[in-house]
């Protein structure tokens, strides 16, 4: 008689190695080189310069979502001091750039562990605080932050800013859009992968951990005051490396974008994108973005109306009305943002025809 061969139906892992890769199957990281490939060549083909600098922003942006995320949405960790760190990691590397004469390729990583230190400093009352105190602890150090960039002048130079070098790669200068392209978003891979696999490590395991119940977490021996300490200095690590793309790219900087405001737009993109999910920073940071642009052409286009010439003031709050509303509208029908979305949709696609 013949033996009939079974084959499994459905994806069964037989190992442990199965259980740790990021993609299950082959078809996940031919879809991902595809994305890679095709969003590298796209670039070529923008031909509006301001185009380039949205998206140049977006990179920059998702790359400290992403630390936020970390942070608030693996750890539980309520932050409103993630845009001073940003401050920090830029300023760092303007300092370094121009007081030390450090390159590129080092001021970058080199600003991002001056920002994990000063938010490991600043994290240390997560120790004996959480929730809405600890929010308020990490707004104090916002302010802190803000005070110090614009006074301690021998330093930042106060109100003046600092003017940084043209930056350079083996020799190759990135003095326009199109080159800071492949640079931030080669970072926003590589740091994108390393965020990954930090949350699949014992260490993103005790992150969680200590979100779900940290009491819990104590009694099953993890050190929660030491890996919230680890949290915050990964978190800030991130917004100092973004922070110091940021002020490479724009040349020159000064006080005034680090304020509550950009912190609290970076707790929108992880809201709104998705807690606890590294592609939902991403998507989070580009919708911000997004709608950054976008409500700035309505108002400039609003501006520019004969019948609303007298009501030009009236406009000035369109800005914090869409962010509330659009934070309201995705807490109450998608609160897991857009993550959650992108699943549901590739779900779908990959159950078709059937509805189930």
């Amino acid at each position: 008689m013949r033996k009939l061969k079974l084959r499994p139906c459905g994806n069964f892992k037989e190992r442990y190695e199965q259980e740790l890769t990021i993609f299950e199957t082959d078809f996940g990281r031919i879809c991902l080189i595809a994305g890679i490939v095709i969003l590298f060549f796209s670039a070529f083909f923008i031909s509006e310069s301001y185009l380039i600098y949205v998206v140049n922003i977006i990179g920059i942006a998702s790359i400290a979502a992403i630390g936020l995320n970390i942070l608030v949405g693996f750890t539980g960790q309520i932050s409103l001091g993630h845009g001073a760190f940003f401050g920090v990691g830029a300023y760092a590397a303007a300092i370094l750039a121009t007081d030390v004469s450090f390159p590129f390729w080092l001021a970058v990583p080199a600003a991002g562990f001056i920002a994990a230190l000063i938010g490991m400093v600043f994290g240390i009352p997560s120790g004996r605080l959480k929730g809405l105190y600890l929010t308020i602890a990490t707004l104090a150090g916002q302010f802190i932050i803000e005070y110090l960039l614009v006074h301690w002048e021998s330093l930042t130079k106060g109100t003046m800013g600092i003017i940084l070098p043209l930056p350079a790669i083996f020799g190759v200068e990135l003095g326009t859009d199109l080159r800071f392209f492949f640079v931030i978003y080669i970072c926003l891979i590589l740091m994108t992968l390393l965020a990954t696999n930090i949350v699949r490590t014992r260490y993103g395991r005790a992150f969680i951990a200590i979100r779900d119940n940290d009491r819990a977490a104590e009694g099953m021996g993890i050190p929660i005051f030491r890996y919230k300490l680890l949290s915050f200095g990964i978190s800030s690590f991130y917004a100092g490396f973004a922070g110091a793309l940021w002020a490479y790219y724009m040349i020159s900087i000064t006080a005034e974008p680090f304020t509550l405001w950009l912190s609290v737009e970076y707790l929108a993109m992880i809201i709104i994108g998705g807690l606890g999910s590294i592609p939902g920073a991403i998507f989070g940071a580009t919708f911000i973005i997004s709608l950054n642009e976008i409500l700035r052409l309505v108002t400039d286009i609003l501006m520019n109306m004969e019948m609303l010439k007298g009501i030009e003031l009236t406009l000035a709050p369109l800005r914090e009305l869409s962010f509330g509303l659009a934070i309201v509208l995705f807490i109450l029908f998608e609160p897991r943002g857009l993550a959650e979305v992108w699943r549901i949709v590739r779900s779908s696609f990959r159950l078709w025809p059937f509805s189930y």
